[in-house]
């Protein structure tokens, strides 16, 4: 058997299926069902999600918050610059791209005007990898600073600059723990009425937080998948949540995880066998072969070609099938990507 390339996870996508805004209602999008077991696959909608679950199950949520991570400025000599902040290191420090028409370099002063026409200066402290460790002078909280100055993180993919409607649906209903640069997509569908009768129904709504970074649309540069190294994500899981999985699958109910991001929490929870809780930091790279632990269902939109998301996808339910899937959305005329419509997949034996 030939190895898995990244080309394996190329396809054509026709551009105006990019949904380029939510839709008009959360809910209100399709759903595809499907199942890797036996390759078949269902057109149904969002709403028929509480219809394919049983009591006892149980819906593992991200409930990280997406801050307002993109700040527009300039230097201190003038010329513009964009940063995009990656993570939250404390109170003034923050690890971010930075892009401008020549590398900042140590000592660098970056203003960047919010609404008010308040400056707000941040000095380049250092470079790590691809990141700039930038320090905001007297700031008492970074998360505050971000929200008066900086813009909805939207993908690249989306064209329109970040406006109201942004603010709101760019972010899970569910939000609680500011620190996401990027939502996790598969939760936007969710509104309180779905999740009242996911409760309603025995359904067990357990969450933990991953903080999702940029990298995530970041395609797989090399061919050679075993050559990829993977960005890292912060994640914590909560003993209330270690229990519900647990408790669910002595009871042989079925756990599903409501996005990648949830799915490699649980999986990077579970590498050393048993479900931990705690906080940790994740570089798990889940591609065909993963052997999974905790997740028997995943809720997911549809992903990036070459992206590490496909590959976690193809994983959960076999390349042929996710390839197939994916031949019958876009015929379908399926949304793609973070505003688009999901899919429901049982995991493949």
């Amino acid at each position: 058997m030939r190895a898995v390339k990244t080309s394996d996870f190329d396809y054509g996508l026709p551009p105006e299926l990019i949904a380029q805004h939510p839709a008009a209602e959360r809910g209100a999008g399709r759903l595809l069902h499907l199942d890797g077991k036996t390759g078949a696959f269902h057109d149904r909608l969002f709403r028929d999600l509480p219809e394919l679950m049983a009591p006892g199950d149980v819906l593992v949520l991200n409930d990280t918050r997406v801050i307002r991570a993109r700040l527009l400025g300039r230097k201190a000599s003038g010329g513009q610059v964009e940063a995009l902040v990656e993570r939250v290191l404390d109170h003034e420090r923050v690890l971010a791209q930075v892009r401008a028409s020549k590398t900042p370099r140590a000592g660098t002063r970056l203003e960047f005007a919010d609404g008010a026409g308040n400056v707000n200066a941040a000095e380049v402290l250092g470079r790590h990898d691809e990141f700039f460790e930038l320090r905001f002078a007297d700031c008492a909280d970074v998360f505050a600073l971000l929200e008066r100055a900086g813009r909805v993180p939207l993908p690249p993919y989306i064209a329109h600059a970040p406006d109201t409607g942004d603010s709101e649906r760019y972010q899970t209903v569910y939000a609680r723990e500011p620190g996401a640069v990027a939502a996790p997509t598969a939760g936007l569908h969710f509104d309180d009425s779905t999740l009242a009768t996911l409760r309603a129904r025995g359904v067990v709504l357990a969450y933990l937080t991953l903080h999702v970074g940029a990298g995530t649309f970041q395609p797989v540069r090399v061919e050679n998948l075993a050559e990829h190294r993977m960005h890292g994500e912060r994640y914590a899981l909560p003993q209330e949540t270690v229990n519900a999985v647990n408790a669910a699958r002595k009871a042989g109910k079925r756990v599903l995880a409501v996005g990648t991001t949830s799915l490699r929490a649980l999986e990077s929870a579970a590498e050393r066998g048993e479900l931990r809780a705690g906080n940790a930091e994740t570089r798990l790279f889940i591609a065909p072969g993963y052997r999974f632990r905790v997740v028997d269902r995943l809720l997911t939109n549809f992903h990036l070609p070459r992206s590490t998301l496909l590959m976690l996808a193809s994983a959960f339910a076999g390349m042929d099938n996710v390839r197939r899937a994916y031949r019958h959305a876009i015929a379908q005329r399926y949304r793609f990507f973070s505003y688009g419509d999901a899919m429901l997949i049982e995991r493949q034996p």
